[in-house]
């Protein structure tokens, strides 16, 4: 007789199907300590709701506020002002200063630079170049939304890729000195468009910000509606939402024109894979944004993230005490059937949907209607070009981002 070795609720990220075991930890184990991670896991939706909600609890450790690997390198120094890594009031601010940016992307321009990225790569012929579709397309458009153009959109998608490797807490010291000399390159090629996007006039938007409203014969709008640079795009709108702050400039907002990027990087690139998956296994919808949309719920990028008791936490009749992590599974969460009916179909248009996968609270992450438009327009052209396939994936040795090999 043989027993059964369960996963970790880590380990679950990489399986097959790990939403069998989240199920169970929702009905049996929704808010309890895991003895194998140390860690306090949240699982259901109150659970996770009320975490995520919390001011006792922080988005790092209270002693250790940049990974102690990068600390002091120029790495280090855009960690510590990510918008996304740091708590407090000045934090907030400029939180909403980058959401406000975001919000004013240009979804339309994003959607079209995705689709002719994407012909493009798959132009070039032989395989399709996967790794380039998920990972390179969508920081390259990032890249040029902040008005990097003639090869330095290349140059920026490479360079974060190198950065967010330090940002896992099983980076090794290859990983820091890459993530360090990425940081300072980073800031070379950002650096000159914040400052002329700060000079630039707020510019007339050349088409409504929202994505194309569908593929023709030709996929998405053609990019030459959408004319480059814009006066620095988003780079300018984040100026402009710094000063309506009294934010300083540049100042903090260099890091996270940075973090336009690597908060692209892992999670389009596995909401796109965890998309392919989802076709290749059956789902049939002509509306590929509604098939995405469902899937950032269904089979989630961002699987969990992590929170640090500042001050005790109460949740369930159970205390988290200060020094304490907890472990928050947004995966979980999103197939919680006490929010989400039927939670293991995938239902793409489901009704007013309760989803996770970019957080909840001060923290929630503003980048997922951008992450949305260029999952959708790469999966849009894969489509339209014939693409198929019926192979099953692997997953990347990830702790938190469920990203397909293919």
């Amino acid at each position: 007789m043989t027993s059964t070795v369960h996963p970790t609720p880590v380990e679950a990220v990489r399986l097959a199907d790990p939403y069998p075991f989240y199920a169970r930890l929702v009905a049996e184990r929704p808010f309890a300590f895991d003895e194998a991670l140390g860690a306090w896991v949240a699982a259901d939706a109150a659970a996770v709701r009320a975490v995520l909600g919390s001011g006792a609890l922080r988005v790092r450790p209270v002693a250790e506020p940049v990974p102690a690997g990068i600390a002091g390198t120029a790495a280090g120094e855009v960690f510590g002002e990510l918008v996304r890594m740091t708590d407090g009031a000045a934090a907030a601010r400029l939180k909403g200063a980058v959401a406000g940016a975001l919000a004013r992307a240009d979804l339309g321009r994003a959607a079209a630079l995705a689709a002719r990225y994407t012909r493009e790569a798959l132009a070039r012929g032989g395989e399709v170049p996967y790794e380039e579709l998920m990972f390179g397309v969508p920081a390259r458009v990032v890249a040029a939304l902040s008005g990097l153009t003639d090869g330095a959109d290349r140059e920026a998608a490479r360079a974060i890729g190198d950065f967010v490797r330090c940002l896992p807490a099983s980076a090794t010291r290859d990983d820091h000195r890459a993530a360090a000399t990425a940081a300072t390159r980073l800031r070379e090629l950002l650096g000159p468009a914040l400052t002329a996007a700060a000079t630039a006039p707020v510019p007339e938007p050349a088409a409504p910000s929202t994505p194309a409203p569908g593929p023709s014969a030709g996929g998405f709008a053609s990019v030459a509606a959408y004319p480059a640079g814009q006066a620095g795009g988003l780079l300018r709108e984040l100026v402009v939402a710094a000063e309506r702050s009294g934010l300083p400039h540049p100042g903090p907002l260099l890091s996270n024109a940075i973090g336009f990027l690597s908060q692209t990087y892992d999670a389009t690139a596995g909401l796109i894979g965890n998309t392919l998956v989802a076709l290749a296994r059956g789902a049939d919808t002509p509306d590929t944004g509604a098939l995405v949309r469902e899937v950032v719920r269904y089979d989630a990028p961002v699987q969990n993230t992590r929170r640090f008791a500042a001050e005790p936490f109460t949740h369930a009749g159970s205390t988290v005490e200060p020094g304490q992590q907890l472990l928050v599974l947004l995966a979980a969460a999103n197939r919680d059937p006490a929010v989400n009916p039927d939670p293991h179909a995938l239902s793409p248009g489901r009704v007013n949907p309760v989803v996770f996968t970019f957080g909840a609270g001060a923290h929630r992450c503003p980048g997922g209607e951008l992450a949305t438009t260029l999952a959708t327009a790469v999966v849009t052209e894969l489509r339209t070009a014939g693409w198929s396939t019926t192979a099953t994936p692997a997953y990347r040795p990830l702790a938190n981002a469920r990203i397909p090999l293919l």
